[in-house]
Formats: C-alpha cells, structure tokens, sequence
C-alpha cells in the first residue's frame, strides 16, 4: 500500500548566516508510491468515454498527416512544439525564431553561449532517442529512460548527472537547502531502481486504453522523481514511449505537453490526487486516479484537435507558396524543399541540400528562387553564416504554441502560466 514516511532532516548550515528557513532541521514526510504491476485500475464510465475521445483524436491526426511528405515536416514541427512546451513547464522559456536561430548554430558545429537554448535543444534529442527507439509492442526498458535522460541533460550544469539515478534525497518547492517546507517529497533514493523497474513492466503490458496507460506511467514517474534534474521533461517523454509502443501514435505525436502547461493548476492538481495513501483500490484513491486520467485524456484530446489543424495550415502555406512560384517542375529541387520547408524553417545552402538529398548547386539555386518570392529570407546565424528562414513558417509554428497553449487561443491575452517549483537535490 501507498505510505508516508517520517524522515528527520539534520541541517549542517547551522551559523552559516543563512535564513532560518534554510538552516533549520526538521521532521519531514516522504511518499513512497504503490507499485503499478498487476494493480487493478477502475476507471469511471465518463473516465472511459473520455479516453476513448482522446484515443480517437490521435488516432486521426495520425491517419490525416498526408499533406506533407512521409509526415516528417510535421512530425518534427510537433516534436519541436512538445519539447519547447515540455520545457517552459519547467520554466525554460524560449521563443520559436530564437530556438531556431540556436538549432542552425549548432547545425553548424559552433558554440552557443545560449543556455536555455542548448537545454531545450536537448529536450529535442532526448525525445527524437526516446520515438525512434519505440515501435508497436516494442519494449520500454530501464535503460532506454536513462538513454532520454542522458541525452536530456547532455551539455548542461546538470551533465554529470544524465543518465544516473539519484542518491540523494529531492524534493519539490520550499527551500533550496531543506525538505521542511516542500510541497511534495518523492520516495527515498533506494527504492528508486525498483520502483522505476516496476513502472517499465507497467508500460510493457496492453491491459488499459493506452491514454489510460500514458497517463498513469507520466503521474508515477513523476512522483518517483527518480533523477537529480530533468524529471519533468523525461516523464512527458514517456508518455510519447507509451503512445508510440501501443501503435496509438506511430507517425505524429500529440503536442501534450502545450496544454498541460496552459492548465498547469490542473495538472499539478491531478497529479497530486493521484497520489493516494492506503489502499489502492480505497474509495478516494479510484477517484483520485479518475480525476487525473480524465484531465490528461481532455489535454490529449485538445492537442490533437489543434495540432490537425496546424497539419492543415501547413498544407495550405505550401499551396500559396506554389502559387507565388508558378511553374515547378514535379520533382525538381523547388518542389522537394518546398515540401521539406516546414521541419527547416531556418536552413543553410548545405543543410538544404541534405534535406531535399540534391547537391549544393540545385539546392542554392532553389534557395535563390524561394528567396526572390520573399518564401526565404536571408539573415546571418552564428559567426556571420549565411542561412535562409522562412517567415511564414516561423509565425505558424508561433501560432501553434499561442493556440494550444492558451483557452483563447493566444497567449497574448492569457495569463502566464505559473511555473512549477524547481525539483530539489
């Protein structure tokens, strides 16, 4: 059964000078989770319609994802979209252009000296390894967690510790030295490894609906906490693990993470009611696990929604700048970057010759001919490198983030969102 533990925390910042608030000792309670294998899960009829909306939702923007080719552009749209949202929860924030910029820098092998970009570019990586390594009834393993994470944290103040599961204690909220004022504390360092085993076995069964699934992996990694930094990021990645071995989302990921962080009062509130003490199968813990499975699946189902319709706007950008252009040949490299353009809004004459598979010539001469429509502009990145971005792209991609991540649409006239407390060492 779920249980809270008493800890005493003995401070060793006695006489440092440091506010009382950080220096003290205290009594503290930790949580430690029931494991999810072979619990039985009762979800409410209303719960289940609900899931079933969301599955469906997905369902269909994976099978309408045709208007770009193979789907790639799309995909990596909405992959970017979910890695930049799944990291301002955790109050990264960046804007679409300067992500961008920061991409082509690094395109190039130079140095950034933009912190909140190389973090949030390396969201983009860890979720890229996480999807490619999970097909249909592939198996999610404790291993391929530590591969996200590693890659997560990759080239950050956090390095040393990717891919490592804590040995300390953490913490949410309060002080930055102490456990007396959070407002949650995850279980103990030592029962981190088996708790994380017993949630990847969970992932590997087919028993519930898999938002269902997705939803009730993300809330217990989440309240494992089992890394020093990064927990936030990595479990919202699992949830796309989970989707993309149950087949419920092989080709597109729903941009989830965009809507959690607008209702971030509501997620952080699901995920606590999620956390019951006693027995699972007790009155309050079936309501607490319907409450948050039946907010993530209305969050799954708006990103969907929305996303669909930004797969549309991205159809319709290519058929105006076709219109703009006039005559293209079929197949020529005019015609294949303008397909590939959406997932490059900000290119070089070399990365768009690996994107379109032509060589520097066609593709420059492609460049040129986009760039006298006005479809590219030119701008300088890096150490005074010549790239090309396309403005259209760039505001739709803008639009995208400002539609999912606002009830009204626009983030312009919501109120920002409040960050989460940072997880404590």
């Amino acid at each position: 059964m779920a249980k809270i533990l008493k800890r005493r925390w003995r401070s060793d910042l006695g006489g440092s000078g440091r506010p009382r608030r950080d220096s003290r000792s205290c009594e503290y309670e930790v949580y430690v989770p029931d494991p999810l294998l072979g619990r039985q899960f009762t979800l409410d009829g209303d719960v289940t319609a609900d899931i079933a909306d969301a599955e469906a939702a997905i369902a269909r923007l994976n099978a309408a994802a045709n208007a770009l080719v193979d789907t790639e552009a799309l995909a990596r749209i909405l992959l970017r979209a979910e890695a930049v949202a799944s990291s301002r929860i955790e109050g990264l924030v960046i804007g679409a252009r300067r992500l961008l910029h920061a991409e082509a820098v690094r395109s190039l092998h130079e140095p950034s000296s933009d912190v909140t970009a190389t973090e949030v570019l390396g969201n983009i990586d860890a979720l890229i390894y996480g999807v490619e390594r999970v097909g249909l009834g592939d198996q999610i393993t404790v291993d391929l967690l530590l591969g996200v994470h590693q890659r997560l944290l990759a080239g950050t103040r956090f390095d040393s510790y990717g891919g490592r599961f804590r040995e300390v204690q953490n913490w949410i909220g309060g002080s930055d030295y102490n456990p007396c004022s959070a407002a949650f504390v995850p279980p103990p360092h030592e029962e981190v490894p088996e708790l994380v085993s017993d949630l990847c076995a969970f992932c590997n069964t087919d028993d519930l609906p898999a938002v269902a699934q997705a939803a009730i992996a993300h809330a217990q990694f989440e309240t494992i906490h089992p890394f020093v930094d990064g927990n936030g990021r990595t479990g919202r990645a699992l949830i796309h693990l989970v989707l993309r071995r149950r087949g419920l989302a092989p080709r597109v990921l729903p941009p989830v993470s965009l809507v959690l962080a607008t209702r971030i009062r509501t997620y952080i509130d699901g995920l606590t009611q999620f956390r019951h003490v006693g027995s699972p199968t007790s009155a309050k813990a079936t309501q607490g696990l319907n409450t948050w499975v039946a907010r993530f699946s209305g969050a799954c189902t708006s990103a969907a929604a929305d996303a669909t319709a930004f797969e549309e706007r991205a159809s319709q950008l290519e058929t105006d700048w076709r219109q703009r252009l006039g005559t293209i040949r079929a197949k020529s490299a005019t015609d294949v970057l303008l397909h590939g353009l959406p997932s490059a809004p900000i290119l070089t004459v070399d990365s768009a010759a690996t994107l379109i598979g032509r060589t520097f010539k066609p593709a420059d001469g492609a460049i040129q001919r986009l760039v006298k429509v006005d479809i590219l502009r030119q701008i300088s990145i890096g150490r005074r490198n010549r790239a090309f971005e396309a403005p259209d792209v760039i505001e739709a991609f803008t639009a995208l983030e400002r539609q999912l991540a606002s009830d009204t649409g626009d983030t312009r006239t919501s109120k920002p969102a409040r960050r989460i407390p940072q997880r404590r060492r």
